[in-house]
């Protein structure tokens, strides 16, 4: 578990440089790529752990204020142990499609708040709002579901 856990805060971490790289995560609407993971604790409990200090370790390794490294960390953490709760949605039909509601929700709703609070952007929670969740929408929603889709039938379940 402890294995699968580091695997997966280094790709969060591999893919966040990547985002950082070409410029994905500035702008209006961020794609941050690594959020694509934030699904996978909907089969494996190892991804739990590995999203927090991959999220902790990407976002202090791009030069984030210590309250958004911390809080930010803090809300994929929470998001993710949601995420990890619906695993048993699995059995129905459309089940998959749950999973990354969580971390969507999340981070539209609490990341705003960070952005106004920690870098002192214009006080404006409901665009930010909106802005957030159409990165997370794509991120998390488009490319994590295919990632779900794609592992389906796979045994890689471990705690």
């Amino acid at each position: 578990m402890i294995t699968l856990a580091a695997v997966i805060a280094a790709l969060y971490t591999a893919l966040t440089m990547v985002s950082y790289a070409f410029g994905l995560d500035k702008g209006a609407i961020q794609l941050r790529l690594s959020e694509a993971l934030a699904v996978l604790p909907f089969v494996s409990g190892a991804a739990v752990p590995g999203l927090f200090v991959g999220c902790f370790l990407s976002s202090l390794l791009c030069g984030g204020h210590p309250l958004d490294v911390l809080f930010g960390s803090l809300v994929t953490l929470f998001a993710a142990m949601l995420c990890r709760r619906m695993r048993g949605a699995a059995r129905f039909r459309f089940g998959v499609l749950l999973a990354p509601l969580p971390n969507i929700i999340l981070n539209a709703l609490l990341i705003p708040l960070l952005l106004i609070f920690v870098y002192g952007v214009p006080d404006a929670y409901p665009y930010l709002v909106l802005t957030v969740g159409i990165g997370e929408a794509i991120t998390t929603g488009a490319l994590g579901t295919l990632l779900l889709l794609a592992l389906r039938g796979k045994r890689i379940e471990i705690a």
